[in-house]
């Protein structure tokens, strides 16, 4: 009972982290990018992989943790298991050290844990690998070779199939703050008696050549000389859900509280890189806009340069007005590239991807 308790555990976690990956599988790819952007030097020109990397590490997640609950190749999965963990493990002990990003991701949007949550959670789980290795002659198998090999090629295709619809379309679960239904003025708001961060400040002094330091409320006399401060945060206070939304002109102008108040319905067309916007989408974009009503508000977000908003405005004869955003927070609003969100008083009403509109 005991081993099979394992078992469930670790193909459960296997399952649960492919599964939220596969809803989202682009949130798994930006996260990627980020990991080899904060890695610097060679890395950065490594981020064309991202996308055949995601899309693999998913697969084999949900292939590792499907084979497992169902004993299929009990033995060879077992031992993929502590090879994937002998992969992992070592990284997020790295990453836990170094803090290049600080969600590792492993769980998408879905549960956001600390980089060390993560490295402690990966020693379990290899604990947990080594018992299935040692104690594997006491699983029996359940289904004969044949049935075996066909179970793994369809969920293969399946997980594939699955993910290729989340991409070209939307998630069907939006784990992000920006779902539909979310009023986003009242997600930037912060209650008057949210806890705030707490640091702690330490004073560096110098006295006949030697240095000490100091709290705030035991500061030296004049006889001391000042070297230096040290800022430590102990706790992080309320931080709220969106605390990053900001839309601004061409000139950098703010007009984010002129777009949210809109009592109307506005059309947001979210292009977070000019230069990757899907040309068919785009063409979509244009014809759904052109049979809105003229008291409809028109707004176009990208994070492309000035320049680069003029030439695809005149390459496409696109008539809307362009605005600048965060490109972190257009790929987190909209998980396609071209996308088009609906407003309505700052509550987000419906999100389409642009190319199946």
């Amino acid at each position: 009972m005991i081993l099979h308790i394992v078992r469930l555990l670790l193909a459960s976690v296997f399952i649960f982290s492919g599964s939220v990956k596969a809803i989202d599988p682009l949130g798994t790819v930006y996260k990627i990018e980020d990991y080899l952007l904060a890695f610097d030097g060679f890395f950065v020109n490594l981020t064309f992989l991202a996308f055949p990397v995601a899309l693999t590490l998913i697969t084999i997640e949900l292939l590792i943790g499907f084979c497992l609950f169902f004993q299929i190749r009990f033995k060879f999965f077992s031992w993929s298991v502590m090879a994937f963990m002998l992969i992992i493990t070592p990284l997020t002990y790295y990453i836990a050290i170094k803090n290049p990003v600080t969600d590792c991701g492993c769980f998408g949007d879905a549960v956001t844990i600390s980089n060390w949550a993560t490295f402690y959670k990966n020693i379990v789980l290899s604990a947990f690998a080594v018992i299935l290795i040692v104690f594997n002659k006491h699983f029996r198998q359940i289904f004969i070779p044949s049935i075996e090999w066909a179970m793994v090629i369809v969920f293969v295709f399946a997980s594939a199939g699955f993910m290729v619809y989340s991409i070209t379309h939307l998630p069907i679960i939006d784990f992000r703050p920006y779902k539909v239904g979310v009023n986003i003025p009242e997600a930037m708001t912060i209650p008057a008696d949210a806890p705030s961060d707490q640091f702690k400040y330490n004073f560096i002094y110098e006295k006949d050549g030697k240095q000490q330091s100091f709290n705030i409320n035991e500061l030296p006399d004049s006889t001391w000389t000042f070297v230096s401060q040290e800022t430590k945060l102990i706790s992080e206070g309320y931080k709220p859900p969106i605390h990053d939304f900001a839309i601004l002109t061409i000139d950098f102008e703010d007009v984010t509280d002129e777009v949210l108040s809109y009592p109307g319905k506005s059309v947001v067309i979210i292009m977070y890189d000019l230069n990757k916007t899907s040309i068919k989408g785009v063409e979509k974009v244009k014809q759904y806009i052109a049979k809105q009503k003229s008291s409809v508000k028109v707004y176009a977000l990208t994070s492309s340069s000035s320049a680069d908003i003029q030439e695809f405005k005149s390459e496409h004869k696109l008539q809307f007005p362009f605005y600048k955003a965060d490109p972190i927070t257009l790929k987190t609003i909209m998980r396609a590239n071209p996308g088009v969100m609906i407003l309505q008083n700052g509550t987000i009403k419906e999100k389409w991807n642009g190319a199946r509109l």
